[in-house]
Parts: C-alpha cells; structure tokens; sequence
C-alpha cells in the first residue's frame, strides 16, 4: 500500500491517500482546500473508495462535504463525534478565527467498537483511542505497517487535550494501551508534523517517559 500526506487547509492538517496496486484509496482527514485534493486524487488517476475520520476536529473536516460529494463515497467516524460534523461549538470552528463555521452533512456510517474492518480491499483494524478528543480513532492497516493516528500522537509529542472533551490522562492510556503495543516498526502517520515509528517514540517522546 502507498501513502500521501497532503497538508491542507489554514492548519496544514495532514490528510492521508491510502492507495492500492488497482488504483483504489482511501481518503483520511480531509480538512480542507478541496479543490486541491480532488486535483491530487484525479492526477493519479485513483478510485477513491471512502474517507474515513480520525475525529472531528474542523481541521480535519473543512473539505469533507465537497470532497464526498464529488467522488461520491461514504464517511465514516466514530459515534461519540457523529454530531460533531454539524455543530460548531464541538468541531471547534466556533472558537478558532478561521472565517467560518463547519457544518458538514452526517456521516455515513458510524463506528460504534473496536473491530477488524474491510472496505474494497482495504483491510485495517479500528482502535478506539480517546484522550484528545472522545472519539478519535487510530486506522490500523496491520500488512502494511502503517498506523493512521489522527492527532493522538506526534513525532515528539501528543495531542492536546484542552479542547471540549479532552482528557490528557485518558489520551496518555489511550497511546499506552493502544498504540505502544503495535510493532515498533510501525509507522505513525500523525494528524500533524512528520512521519514517526511506534519504536521512535517508544525511545525518544518526552510526554511517554516511564512507558
């Protein structure tokens, strides 16, 4: 499986493009500047299958609608954000001076448990891994070695947990319970920031000491 990190939007959130041998992806995180990865998505020349929601943040749903509509897929999130997509006042976009407020359509399918899922020939497991805000969820595509973590864990540090529903020591038990467990060559693929390793942080996260 190959993967693209695209920043995109006034926070240059990561978004993610899983793709396959046939062409077929997965869309993580898109949060914002449509246009720009439509264009990304159609030059390859992939078939995007879903997209697919780390949490519900507004900086990483600005570009959902859009996005679901042009390709026509499905969404998925988690069912403690579901109605995050259309309020404000829990997407944050209420509270951040970014010009407007999010409200995006419901998602299409909710994500009620931990669980091995299969879309097209995607196949990854869902983690459940709260803390920085009660529904995030880690994609976890176990052939690959690749762990899609939203903005759970950073290369070097956390996400953080002063936002409505966040909960530092639940986010710390949450990557300890979790995450830290996957092999350590597993690669972290961070809502923000560069590319890390489970082992990099394992060694070398300050926020993780005593793990």
């Amino acid at each position: 499986m190959k993967w693209h990190c695209i920043p995109l939007g006034a926070l240059q959130t990561n978004c993610y493009v899983l793709a396959i041998d046939n062409q077929n992806c997965l869309i993580v995180d898109p949060g914002g500047d449509a246009e720009r990865l439509i264009s990304f998505v159609n030059e390859k020349k992939y078939q995007p299958q879903a997209i697919l929601l780390t949490h519900a943040h507004f900086d990483h749903i600005g570009a959902l609608d859009e996005v679901r509509d042009y390709f026509d897929i499905p969404v998925y999130i988690h069912e403690q954000e579901a109605g995050w997509l259309f309020d404000p006042s829990l997407n944050g976009s209420q509270f951040f001076q970014i010009g407007t407020l999010i409200r995006m359509k419901p998602a299409d399918h909710i994500l009620t448990e931990e669980k091995h899922m299969q879309i097209g020939d995607f196949k990854f497991q869902l983690l459940e891994t709260p803390g920085h805000s009660p529904g995030s969820v880690t994609f976890y595509f176990p052939e690959s070695s690749i762990a899609v973590s939203g903005d759970a864990l950073f290369q070097g540090s956390i996400g953080r947990t002063d936002l409505p529903g966040g909960n530092h020591a639940q986010l710390i038990k949450s990557i300890h319970d979790k995450l830290l467990g996957l092999p350590e060559e597993t690669i972290v693929l961070s809502g923000h920031g560069p590319a890390t390793t489970i082992g990099e942080e394992m060694d070398s996260n300050p926020f993780l000491n005593g793990f």
